[in-house]
């Protein structure tokens, strides 16, 4: 490890743990092929393989100090409420006992639970019960064509077009409120309100795309912040089809079958980065209250997954810093969000007013660049490191060509420290990935103008 945090020094990157335990495995003459499949619903799944030691040969605890890492990353950044494992008798059990009610990761037993509304499992297979692969994609309808209305519902505003054949006749953006309001029909109603207007500038809607916040399966919101307020029970039902009620209220306007697609808006933030320059295999990530994520895959799909690499962990060091929510180690909250500057404020040194607030203390450390203060030099320069090493861990998962930078923390100066030291990291240690990777921060507000027009470009009209 060439590059170590100044303000960080038992850190310890995912991808060099990995690195290592796959080459002394390599090097074994005993060694077993581990597969593990993700299944979520409609049966979609991910399949991955890995060379591990045999149970019973002195390793047990080594397989699964990695094995269950990764386990975690393909969870959150891929979605299921299944895991088959083969070639491990050792491994499933262990997993079994820490994803279920009362194991150590019973937050992502009922988590998973919950947003696809099936019991979580942990199945015992061979290999040749692993279920066959079967890809999800939504593929983009680059053409645009028809009367389409793209809307975006952000926690602060939202944003509506209106696009015929691929030219945009009304693009408008409404300061709103969702995180404070428990009723849904203030969100319902601003919905449609910003919607009907849009709809007077085309004379039908052949198409409804959204790019939402929270977690979206088959265009149903099953977790958002937008809604965080709302705590009823029976409203919660009502929030989570609220898109699919409004593509029906104007399929009743309109007397016509409406196309409804509904995606998380990061993955619509990396389309709408992908549409712009014309490219695919775009991996963004928003650096803000938490570590947000999209990604458009190959020819410009979405794949389906939930990429919340919030609670992928990025460092493998059993003391890092345990993320409040999940109760883990480790995780990419703590490293990719004003969580992280603040933790490493701290290590610098840095004294907070008692009375500030998270993003008071962010801006203070911002703040403190302007003036030339070294040590936030060397924080957005740690910040840099993690996230060097972080993408190349990500790249084992994900084909990446460009990663989108976005989010409070990498705003200013600080934004273009943390990049340059990341390239640097990428270029030393991992060569090959460094000539692949553009890393690269876009202009905030052309990202808000674009998010609404990529989701107008997510339904297929025929």
């Amino acid at each position: 490890m060439k590059y170590i945090p100044k303000y960080d020094e038992n850190f310890k990157p995912a991808i060099l743990e990995l690195q290592k335990f796959k080459k002394v495995v390599s090097e074994s003459e005993e060694k077993v092929k581990l597969t593990i499949c993700l299944e979520r619903t409609k049966n979609y799944n991910y399949i991955y393989n890995i060379d591990i030691f045999p149970d019973g040969v002195g390793h047990d605890e080594e397989n699964y100090e990695v094995v269950e890492r990764v386990i975690k990353t393909l969870l959150w950044a891929v979605g299921g409420y299944k895991i088959y494992i083969a070639g491990s008798d050792y491994i499933y059990e262990h997993i079994h006992e820490a994803y279920s009610a009362n194991g150590a990761r019973k937050f992502d037993y009922e988590f998973m639970s919950d947003v696809y509304e099936s019991k979580f499992q942990v199945i015992k297979s061979t290999y040749e019960e692993i279920p066959e692969l079967k890809i999800q994609d939504v593929t983009v309808n680059k053409g645009l064509n028809g009367c389409r209305i793209g809307f975006d519902a952000g926690g602060s505003d939202r944003k509506v077009s209106a696009v015929i054949d691929g030219e945009t006749k009304f693009s408008d953006e409404t300061v709103w409120f969702p995180k404070i309001n428990s009723n849904p029909t203030y969100h319902l109603d601003g919905i449609l309100s910003s919607i009907n207007e849009a709809s007077k500038y085309m004379p039908t809607i052949d198409a409804i795309g959204v790019s939402t916040a929270g977690i979206v399966i088959d265009n149903r919101v099953m977790v958002a912040s937008l809604f965080l307020k709302v705590t009823d029970g029976k409203l919660k039902t009502y929030t989570k089809n609220i898109y699919i009620d409004v593509a029906k209220y104007f399929e009743n306007k309109f007397d016509k079958h409406i196309p409804l697609v509904v995606a998380n808006d990061g993955d619509v933030t990396a389309m709408a980065g992908a549409m712009e320059m014309n490219d695919d295999k775009v991996l963004g990530i928003a650096m803000g209250t938490s570590e947000a994520a999209g990604y458009v895959g190959k020819d410009g799909k979405l794949e389906g997954w939930l990429n919340e690499l919030a609670f992928a962990p990025v460092d493998f060091n059993k003391s890092a810093m345990i993320d409040e929510w999940s109760g883990d180690y480790g995780c990419g909250v703590k490293y990719f969000s004003q969580d992280g500057v603040i933790k490493l404020a701290d290590h610098a040194g840095i004294k907070f007013d008692s009375e500030f607030s998270p993003a008071r203390k962010l801006k203070y450390v911002q703040d403190l660049l302007v003036q030339g203060d070294e040590r936030v030099i060397d924080i957005y320069n740690d910040l840099g490191t993690y996230l060097g090493y972080t993408l190349a861990y990500y790249s084992a998962f994900y084909d990446i060509k460009h990663v989108l930078l976005l989010g409070r923390v990498v705003s200013g100066e600080g934004g273009h420290i943390l990049v340059n030291r990341a390239r640097e990291v990428l270029h030393t240690e991992f060569p090959v990935l460094a000539g692949k990777i553009v890393l690269s921060i876009p202009d905030a507000k052309s990202c808000r103008v674009g998010q609404s027009i990529a989701a107008a470009s997510l339904p297929l009209v025929k």
